[in-house]
């Protein structure tokens, strides 16, 4: 039945949850103990229904049609009460059941009396409301002759019905010129023109990225280019697959292209036959542009008569989503963001006049902070420099820089509609997770499982019959997501990022419901808001926090700075708060460091499903109305470091699935906590030093079915190790497993200690492991076998006991590897390794803090994929060589060298305060190290180079080398062409940049610090592509010339004391962004309006002037 509500539009979302809680046994079973009228919940699944037929042709239409938008609004409202009702009947029988439980009657008692006594007025109030609710649905339901609204659109697919049409592609190339994809389009060139790896089946690659990127522009341009002639097809053909694959439609229209004649063909078989003659013996390049199938059974039918052509055939396939590339057994290459030059070539060429050279000084300063906003996407560069091309006034552009890019008029706009493309196919319950995330601050990192718990707590996760945890659902919902490019991966880290234009169309589709503070321009929150979020640093300068209080069925209160702040700035109080937000059901505090405690009327929170008040470093108790907090599932109280207990009654919160108090007081566990059945994350589980308790309180522990996260910590207190076994650590299917002993512990017996770690053997479901202070001198096997096929990450912390690593190199699925203060370990050799081909799937790999590590002796066939090293604070360590090899480097010692060859897929090397390093080698081209960094090795003298860096890493786009003193030279040959950003501290190796960069250097940024100079730049003349500068610690430093700065765009001068003015001549007009931090005698001269240099800087906008 529930099925039946599957459609594609938002509204439709809403309305499953509220008709899957109107179809609960809970429900059902409430209003007939109750003796209610049935007849209402009946009726309002049929509204429901009714209303849901029209969902998707109103959501196609509310763009058009304001009366339309406005229904819709009331849809929502009035579903939105429909659920707030349905919640608090919840909450109530969940309270009853606790209640029951806890009392000597019997649960049958209880209920009876829970119905026949002391509920009459909630009844009352039930029906009452839920007759208001319906009353307003079967209005709105009525409304749908006038409006025109037609029922049955949806699809049935999720995928909603009549998309806004994207007009077909062709293979001819619509712009001359494409900027910054060369690279791209010579990976693909390359691909076509060499030999496939299976001649039995066309070699497929699909180029993918989310829209907007230009994969279509890329695909048009390789299609064209002259070099795939070398490839000698005998045929080409491009296809504009788009939204609608029907196998027998794109069939024919393969065999059309082919031909170059129509095919009315209705039988498949037959369209097969002709295609199947037309390629058999020839070698074929095809273009599949837009595939959005999913479906592999439809796409083997597609390539069925495929596979007839000759060898070496090519099928070149865009896409917005990684599954689709995978249906169709393809290679992948990802498409990403333009770069900054890139995007200013893009973006000028479209803003441009026609006759037209270049922007005057004042447009071509606006431009550059227009682009960066554009964050890379050609289609918004593209859109933005068209629409400033039919404006010519300064004030115009300005406008257009200040305004949201979706405030846009939409008839000169394509970047809402581009997006809102891949938006309106995206599966309804996958629509309101998206939306969710418009309270997110632009360029915000979040991590996966912070925004499943934020979905889980407004109950987004569907689990039909409870046949799935909701984490599982919640991170195939992230995976979808990102899948389709609506969130990409930050960096190395584990988290993740919306790009702007993302944000902006989520914040576009919910802009109802969800009020961003700064985001939403409004001087009061309406108080239809449900959403409300907002960071600390804000809220001075807004002043409509009165309207908070208006906003009575707001769901969501959360704050993201990531500082902490000491006053509450509001214009109401919390406890005033409280009383108003009834219907709250996500509630952050995170970071009011002022909270000294949380008012009692918390507990009149029924709706409340999380609690984040992590980093309210006052808090020394939390109040026993906490614990009426039937419906919450989620409690963070991490780093609130006067808490020193738990509420008694915390048991008594039935349906919490996540419990963090790490960086607490908090040292022993609750009472009764075993009866939390539904945990899923624990995050810390404290061993008590009473023995007597232990195994009684590991068997409890044991009893929970975690099915997430666990962190264990006192493991000292094990005495024996038969009482680890009662933790059934294997028998849970922990994702992530956290077990600490007390640093200071003094271990009476190694064997013990492995033997207690033994038994705490995890599942082979474990992705990463986490063990610190572990007291044994060897690590049980289950740490390196196949017992942890899964392991993704592994950090080894603090086991100062440890006297020779384990055989990790055998954990195959191992990403990222940290070994931080292993006290025992002086050398690294063949133990590590295990095999021949070990660290098959390394990625990251950090030693830190490793006082006693002398040698590693490396094997040239590890760490195939290692991309990431960082070595930090290895005094001793003198290199990395290989065992029984002689090297001969002109008469230095060999085990002071690091030789880069043993990695041959590293992107980022990182070397700090290694006394002993002296030289880095390599001897052949490394084409994938883009960051380079050598940091306090005061020993480091030289490259042994062979051939001009620029020939070995012409990937580096980053070299810092700082507080070396012994390095006074670069290598021979020049540096890199493709180096953005550089960090120096010798002034030899700065004033020989000139001499040393190439004059087509892309150069922009150079990171100056620790230099013994009285003036900079003097008679050092630095790179005309150098567009930001940044000084910190030259504490002799005393002037600045003009001649060595007059092309900047941005200067930041920090903790430069004897600075004393900025140039004679002031400072450049190219100059956009200051900032003088901890300069006192710099910043007495510009003050405003008085100081000596304060119209040196005035015209400068973006100015920070800090002590």
């Amino acid at each position: 039945m529930a099925a039946e509500l599957v459609g594609g539009a938002l509204l439709s979302a809403f309305l499953q949850v509220a008709f899957d809680r109107l179809t609960s046994p809970q429900i059902v079973d409430f209003f007939r103990g109750r003796k209610l009228d049935e007849k209402l919940l009946r009726n309002l699944k049929i509204m429901l229904r009714s209303i849901d037929a029209l969902a998707d042709d109103a959501e196609l239409r509310q763009f058009t049609n304001p009366h339309i938008k406005a229904w819709l609004f009331d849809v929502k409202e009035a579903v939105f009460d429909a659920e707030d009702l349905l919640g608090e009947i919840d909450y109530e029988l969940t309270r009853c059941q606790v209640e029951a439980q806890s009392q000597p009657q019997t649960f049958t008692s209880k209920v009876s009396n829970f119905f026949n006594s002391t509920f009459t007025s909630f009844n009352k109030k039930i029906e009452s409301e839920m007759k208001e609710v319906l009353e307003k649905l079967e209005y709105l339901a009525n409304q749908k002759g006038a409006l025109g609204l037609k029922e049955g659109t949806s699809s049935g697919d999720g995928s909603g019905s009549k998309m806004p049409q994207k007009l077909p592609s062709s293979s001819l190339v619509v712009e001359s010129v494409i900027y910054g994809r060369d690279a791209d389009k010579d990976i693909i060139i390359n691909w076509l023109t060499s030999e496939t790896d299976n001649p039995n089946q066309p070699s497929i690659l699909s180029i993918v990225g989310m829209g907007g990127l230009g994969k279509t522009t890329l695909a048009q341009h390789v299609y064209n280019d002259p070099k795939i002639e070398d490839a000698k097809f005998d045929i080409k053909a491009w296809v504009c697959v788009s939204d609608h694959f029907h196998v027998l439609t794109v069939t024919r229209t393969i065999l059309e292209e082919i031909t170059n004649q129509k095919d009315d063909s209705g039988n498949l078989q037959m369209v097969h036959k002709k295609l199947k003659e037309k390629l058999s013996g020839n070698k074929f390049f095809l273009v599949l542009d837009d595939v959005w199938n999913k479906k592999r059974e439809e796409w083997e039918a597609v390539r069925t008569p495929l596979s007839y052509g000759a060898p070496g055939s090519k099928i070149l396939v865009t896409t917005r989503e990684e599954k689709v590339a995978s249906n169709m057994s393809s290679k992948v290459h990802r498409l990403k963001q333009l770069r900054k030059e890139e995007c200013w070539n893009v973006f000028e060429n479209h803003a441009l006049k026609d006759g037209d050279l270049e922007l005057n000084d004042e447009l071509k300063e606006i431009g550059r902070r227009i682009v960066d906003r554009c964050k890379g996407l050609p289609l918004a560069l593209k859109t933005i420099g068209c629409l400033l091309r039919t404006k010519s006034s300064i004030s115009d552009w300005k406008n257009i820089l200040e305004s949201e890019i979706w405030e846009l008029p939409k008839e000169n706009n394509e970047i809402i509609p581009a997006l809102f493309m891949s938006y309106r196919y995206l599966p309804s319950h996958l629509k309101k997770c998206f939306a969710y995330c418009a309270l997110f601050p632009k360029d915000y990192e979040f991590e996966k499982k912070e925004l499943i718990l934020m979905w889980m707590a407004q109950n987004f996760l569907q689990c039909p019959q409870q046949v799935r945890h909701r984490e599982e659902v919640g991170e195939e919902y992230f995976n979808d997501l990102l899948s389709r490019s609506f969130f990409q991966q930050s960096g190395a880290r584990r988290s993740f990022i919306m790009h702007d234009l993302l944000n902006d169309l989520a914040k576009y589709v919910c802009a109802d419901f969800c009020f961003r503070l700064k985001f939403d321009k409004g001087q009061c929150i309406p108080e239809t808001t449900r959403h409300f979020s907002f960071e600390f640093h804000d809220i001075k300068s807004f002043d409509g926090f009165g309207s908070l209080s208006d906003a009575k069925r707001l769901r969501s209160f959360l704050q993201f700075s990531q500082a902490t702040t000491l006053q509450w700035n509001f214009k109401i109080s919390i406890h005033d708060l409280f009383s108003k937000i009834k219907f709250i059901r996500m509630l952050s505090f995170r970071g009011c460091s002022f909270l000294k405690e949380v008012p009692d009327s918390v507990g009149d929170l029924k709706h409340l499903h999380s609690l984040d008040l992590s980093s309210c470093r006052a808090i020394k108790k939390l109040p026993d109305s906490i614990c009426l907090l039937y419906n919450l599932l989620i409690l963070k109280l991490n780093n609130c470091f006067k808490l020193k207990e738990l509420p008694i009654n915390l048991h008594k919160l039935t349906k919490l699935r996540c419990l963090e108090f790490e960086g607490t007081r908090v040292s022993k566990m609750p009472m009764h906590f075993g009866e939390l059945k539904n945990l899923q994350v624990l995050n810390p589980f404290f061993v008590d030093r009473n023995s007597e308790v232990i195994t009684k309180q590991l068997g409890r522990l044991g009893g929970l079915n975690f099915q997430g996260r666990l962190s264990i910590n006192d493991v000292q207190n094990i005495l024996n190790p038969l009482d680890a076994l009662e933790a059934n650590v294997k028998d849970k299917h922990l994702v992530k497993l956290q077990l600490k002993w007390k640093s200071d512990h003094i271990p009476d017996d190694p064997k013990k200690e492995k033997k207690v770690l033994q038994n705490l053997q995890p599942s082979k479901h474990l992705e990463d492991l986490l063990i610190t202070n572990y007291n044994g001198t060897e690590f049980p096997s289950w740490v390196f076998d196949n017992s942890l096929s899964n392991l993704v990450s592994l950090q080894l912390v603090g086991c100062k006991y440890c006297l020779c690593l384990p055989p990790l190199g055998l954990l195959s699925s191992l990403k990222t590897l940290k070994i931080i203060g292993l006290d025992g370990i002086v050398s690294i050799g063949a133990e590590f390794y295990g095999s021949n081909s070990s660290f098959a799937s390394l990625e990251s790999l950090e030693f830190d803090d490793m006082k006693e590590w002398e040698e590693w002796e490396c094997k040239t066939t590890s760490f195939p994929r290692l991309q990431q090293l960082y070595v930090n604070e290895c005094p001793k360590l003198k290199g990395v060589h290989i065992k029984k090899v002689v090297v001969s480097d002109g008469g230095c010692d060999s085990g002071t060298i690091f030789r880069l060859d043993f990695f041959p897929k590293l992107r980022s090397l990182n070397m700090r305060k290694c006394q002993n390093l002296r030289r880095i080698s390599q001897e052949y081209a490394h084409n994938h190290l883009t960051h380079l960094r050598i940091d306090g090795c005061p020993q480091f003298k030289s490259f042994l180079f062979p051939k001009p860096m620029q020939i070995l890493f012409p990937s580096l786009t980053s070299l810092h080398i700082t507080k070396c003193s012994e390095v006074e030279l670069f290598p021979d040959g020049g540096l890199p062409l493709n180096i953005l950003d550089m960090s120096l501290s010798c002034f030899k190796l700065i004033a020989s940049l000139r001499e040393t960069l190439d004059p087509n250097t892309c150069l922009e940024s150079l990171y100056i610090e620790k230099l013994d100079v009285e003036c900079f730049p003097d008679e050092v003349l630095l790179p005309r592509s150098l567009t930001s500068l940044y000084i910190r610690w030259c504490p002799n430093l005393k002037t600045m010339h003009f001649k060595g700065i007059c092309h900047l765009s941005s200067l930041i001068l920090v903790e430069c004391p004897s600075l004393e003015c900025l140039p004679a001549e002031g400072l450049p007009k190219s100059i956009s962004y200051l900032t003088i931090w901890n300069c006192p005698l710099l910043k007495e001269r510009c003050q405003n309006p008085d100081g000596e240099d304060w119209e040196k800087i005035a015209h400068i906008q973006d100015r920070h002037i800090l002590s």
